[in-house]
């Protein structure tokens, strides 16, 4: 067989010959496969070429047309004397590869393309031309044999235009492949269009750019150069020209229109398939990514305005959105919003870093808000505390949950903002009155950009307050009244959750902090602390908790029901670690962003040769850190990526803060210390009875959180015990066994609301499980997993969550628990169960 480099010395000497039929007959079969343009035997052959007469070349040129045109591989090889296949030099020896004509007609094109340079000829213009416009629809172009640069640069040369989807697929191709630098300079002769068509922004953009003229061209072009980390005192010059020239306020406007539109699916999808990562129509076009870093930068340099912070949070929402197989959608660009946002002057703007500071995950991302928070705190010479307090916006709302406009108003309702409106009569209407909307379109706007605005905010700040029990967080009592029970936002939260002003506990009521005995709270104060249960009375407890309901408040999070996890006696036994929550099986990536939304830094595990440290949360205002151990499940059930699928979870341990950390491969063994650190006797694992009870009951009600909604004894669709039924006696025991801490606090509110429930004849609470009385059968719901038995043989009934459209379940003491709703739910559909129309359940009962 042939090996590929006895071409080479072949064309070498034809070349030296200046034998241009049989030079040409020898490159046909040497370049039948685009891998000889990748290696350095393709690259000596072109050389030889190119080092041919300019008369010998277009001779040449004009053989290997001809070639093109009746090209028969096999025919020509048997001529040659060589076999059908050809032997190309791999990692590991060579490899055998028979090409189709088709292939090798398209590395023959660029063969005669590149052997055609600076002749001033021609050659299959049509060939050439039809082979660019197939470049347009694709993502990229991954195989660096394609060589487009060379056919762009020959239709740039002959004075043809490129279409503008192939300009596209360059610029992306260009922007990923750094090894490319060829291509990288083609591209900087295709200016236009500004940004690649495709996404619903950049389509808005180009149309507004033809419509409003060449000052919006120029602009995206420059927008389209922000491809450095950080912009240049020039970059930013020549951007300041342009919004001067075009008008600041229509730059932002538009810019923010555009940014908003950013996330959404791909108005032209890319035209191939994917059999391996992630979508790639659910990413941003890496090209117009560089141009909306660009806007970004420039909204920075506008004058402030309730609309640049808004659309800038939006965009690093939508950036550090996970794409199933990628991870966050675009972080460089969510960098860049935060960045932008620091650079911002004004309330507005730091609220939204206050906002995306109790929300972002990404690390990356994340160090930069507290960067610019810290900074910001500096320079006021506050707390970080302070300033993520002071930060938050009122938003208009001009009393505690109420903002009042042209016979529209914005109320705070359950944690969730609700907009009504009212005719000229006064009479509440369900949308916004015609002639409100036709003399007043700029106030209602800003009354549903409000609601937006607020709702977001209300989840970053019911997160943030989530958090102080930990962060040991006092206030003085002034302080307190001002930014948190008395803020027009913050205070719909906080008059929700239960307070000691120096040590009274107190909740609002009826316009006033009050005990449980309903005395008023004197005003004033030393200190203001969050109420815990740990370490209360059972019967306080219980107080409050009929206290809650009696004024009928819903808590924005567990407070007077939240989980306490007092030290067990085999907690005692084991001294310094927790198996508590040990031997359960978790989804990983679900239980990846549940410990990232609690604080907790966790690596995702691949099955590669690698270690690992545990899940792990720094807790500063104690000095300790707490590690929870867990474990790839399975090395045959992985993603596409080989991460694990599945973890399997160990224990709980506490260290001080800066004691070495512990390690474990990623193929399992058990954790151990980091051999590259002394380890004294004080860097062990600290006895769980030196634990302050509130940091074990949080870290312990955390891991409780991850098992309970991470593990797969709670998928519906798991009863076969997942795949090759390996987790079918885990499913089993998980799914209908021993409640734990948080399912038995969920048994105690089911007890007192089901008698309240409209079904509460056809319910009783027994054990561990909802039982419910339909008319085609009596059902049991366990009340860990939600996962359904039909009585008396025990049946399993499988309903999955979203699949039926869920009953309202009435009030609930608290918001946040998702299976305390799922129960009530499938309680109410089933105790009607011959109302049932889906065919799915139906098939089962």
């Amino acid at each position: 067989m042939a090996v590929i480099g006895d071409y080479v010395v072949a064309v070498r000497g034809l070349a030296a010959e200046g034998d241009m039929v049989r030079l040409a007959d020898r490159l046909v079969p040497a370049f039948a496969d685009k891998v000889t343009l990748e290696n350095g035997a393709g690259d000596k052959m072109l050389a030889e070429v190119a080092g041919l007469s300019p008369v010998q070349r277009r001779e040449l040129v004009k053989l290997l047309c001809e070639r093109y045109e009746s090209l028969d591989l096999s025919g020509l090889r048997a001529s040659l004397g060589l076999p059908d296949h050809v032997e190309r030099p791999v990692r590991n020896g060579h490899r055998s590869w028979t090409p189709t004509v088709e292939e090798a007609r398209e590395t023959l094109l660029l063969v005669i393309v590149a052997g055609a340079r600076g002749l001033g000829i021609d050659p299959l213009p049509g060939a050439r031309a039809e082979r660019v416009a197939e470049l347009a629809g694709y993502s990229s172009i991954s195989w660096f044999g394609d060589r487009p640069e060379w056919l762009v640069e020959a239709e740039l040369a002959a004075g043809r235009a490129v279409p503008v989807e192939t300009v596209a697929t360059l610029r992306r191709t260009a922007a990923t492949a750094y090894t490319r630098p060829g291509l990288a300079q083609v591209v900087k002769k295709l200016p236009d269009p500004p940004v690649n068509p495709g996404e619903a922004w950049s389509d808005d953009a180009l149309a507004t750019a033809a419509l409003l003229g060449e000052p919006w061209t120029l602009l995206l072009r420059h927008a389209a150069t922000a491809t450095a980390a950080r912009p240049t005192a020039r970059w930013e010059k020549e951007a300041r020209a342009l919004v001067q020239e075009i008008g600041a306020d229509a730059v932002r406007d538009k810019a923010a229109a555009w940014l908003a539109l950013v996330g959404r699916p791909r108005t032209v999808p890319y035209d191939e398939e994917v059999h391996y990562g992630p979508d790639r129509n659910a990413l941003i076009d890496p090209y117009n990514a560089n141009a909306l870093r660009g806007l970004v930068r420039t909204l920075a340099l506008l004058p402030p305005h309730l609309a640049i912070p808004r659309a800038l949070g939006s965009l690093v929402d939508v950036c550090l959105r996970k794409i199933p197989g990628h991870g966050p959608r675009n972080p460089k660009l969510a960098n860049a919003g935060v960045t932008a946002l620091a650079r911002c002057e004004g309330e507005a703007a730091l609220g939204e870093l206050a906002r995306l500071a109790a929300r972002v995950t990404f690390r990356g991302t994340l160090k930069q808000i507290d960067r610019a928070l810290e900074e910001r705190a500096e320079a006021l010479g506050l707390g970080r505390e302070e300033v993520e307090e002071l930060a938050v916006p009122a938003y208009g709302l001009t009393e505690v949950g109420l903002l009042r406009r042209t016979r529209g108003e914005l109320a705070v309702r359950a944690g969730k903002a609700v907009l009504t409106w009212r005719n000229a009569a006064g009479k509440q209407v369900k949308g916004v009155p015609a002639d409100v909307r036709r003399d007043h379109p700029e106030e209602v706007a800003e009354l549903k950009a409000a609601a937006k605005d607020v709702d977001r905010m209300l989840a970053a700040q019911s997160e943030r307050l989530d958090r102080q029990f930990l962060a040991r967080r006092r206030w003085p009592y002034a302080a307190w009244r001002e930014r948190v029970l008395d803020h027009p936002l913050v205070g719909t939260l906080a008059r929700r959750l239960l307070w000691t002003v120096d040590g009274r506990a107190c909740g609002f009521a009826d316009g006033e902090l009050r005990t449980l005995a309903g005395t008023p709270v004197p005003h004033g104060g030393a200190t203001v602390e969050l109420w815990h249960p740990v370490g209360r009375e059972i019967a306080e407890v219980m107080a409050w908790r009929e206290w809650l309901e009696r004024h009928g408040i819903t808590q924005p999070f567990k407070q007077a029901h939240r989980e306490v996890y007092p030290l067990t006696d085999a907690e005692r036994r084991t001294a310094t670690y927790s198996n508590r929550f040990a031997a359960h099986v978790l989804r990983q990536h679900q239980f990846q962003s549940l410990a990232a939304a609690r604080g907790w830094s966790s690596k995702l595990r691949l099955a590669v040769d690698d270690v690992y440290p545990p899940a792990v949360r720094e807790l500063p205002e104690w000095g300790l850190r707490a590690e929870f151990w867990i474990e790839g499940a399975d090395t045959h059930d992985l993603t596409v990526s080989g991460s694990y699928l599945h973890l399997t979870t160990d224990q709980v341990r506490f260290h001080r803060i800066g004691a070495p950390g512990n390690w474990a491969h990623a193929y399992g063994g058990g954790y151990a210390p980091d051999r590259g650190r002394d380890i004294g006797p004080e860097d062990g694992a600290l006895p769980l009875e030196e634990i302050p009870p509130l940091v074990l009951s949080e870290v312990l009600r955390d891991v409780d959180l991850f098992v309970g909604v991470a593990s797969v004894g709670n998928d519906p669709l798991w009863q076969d015990g997942g795949p090759d039924g390996r987790y079918r006696d885990y499913w089993h025991s998980y799914g209908f066994g021993e409640l734990t801490v948080s399912a038995q606090g969920r048994r105690d509110v089911l007890a007192r609301l089901v008698p309240r429930l409209a079904i509460a004849d056809r319910c009783t609470v027994e054990g561990r499980f909802l039982h419910v009385r339909g008319d085609r059968h009596t059902y049991r719901i366990h009340l860990g997993s939600g996962n359904i038995l039909i009585a008396p043989t025990d049946r399993y009934l499988c309903i999955v969550p979203g699949a039926n459209k869920a009953a309202d379940p009435g009030f609930l003491p608290f918001d946040g628990d998702r299976t305390l709703g799922l129960i009530l739910s499938k309680a109410l559909l089933l105790a009607r169960d011959t109302e049932i129309t889906d065919p799915t359940i139906l098939s089962q009962l």
